[in-house]
């Protein structure tokens, strides 16, 4: 009984898997030039979904998706390069359509935020430390009170 259930957790475990790996590329679209569809699928890769905004074209199966990619395609065929494709795209669209935004003047926040954000991290936990090990520690003696009052405890601690 349990080599059932493991195996039935394997099947089961393989077959959600191969479910999110599933592309929304129905096979209307599919080129019949092979390397024409693998640049297609390479750009659509990077392109991002307007309506699902975290997934790429190639994986969303909303009707704008299946636009974009057609309209890929068709600039594929027509002859276009792959950066003529995306900048046709990002010209129609905006630089939010690239998953991964190009580095320019106006994406240089964008690019350089997490950069900066280390740095500061950093400066912040070294200008810390440095001031815990240059700050000296204040200690003032035991009173005689304090020393015979210590004493008494330590004693009656030691019984």
């Amino acid at each position: 009984m349990r080599l059932v259930s493991a195996v039935f957790f394997v099947l089961l475990t393989a077959l959600y898997l191969g479910a999110t790996a599933a592309q929304a590329v129905s096979p209307d679209e599919v080129l019949p030039n092979p390397a024409l569809e693998t640049r297609a699928r390479t750009i659509s890769t990077e392109l991002r979904c307007m309506v699902c905004q975290n997934q790429s074209i190639d994986d969303s199966n909303a009707d704008l998706a299946r636009d974009l990619r057609v309209l890929v395609r068709e600039r594929l065929t027509a002859g276009d390069t792959d950066e003529q494709v995306l900048d046709f795209v990002v010209a129609r669209y905006g630089e939010f359509v690239l998953l991964k935004p190009r580095l320019m003047l106006s994406t240089i926040l964008l690019w350089g935020f997490p950069i900066a954000a280390l740095l500061a991290g950093a400066i912040a936990i070294g200008v810390s430390i440095l001031r815990r090990r240059r700050a000296p520690i204040e200690t003032t003696p035991l009173s005689d009170s304090e020393k015979k009052q210590l004493k008494k405890l330590l004693a009656a601690s030691s019984d």
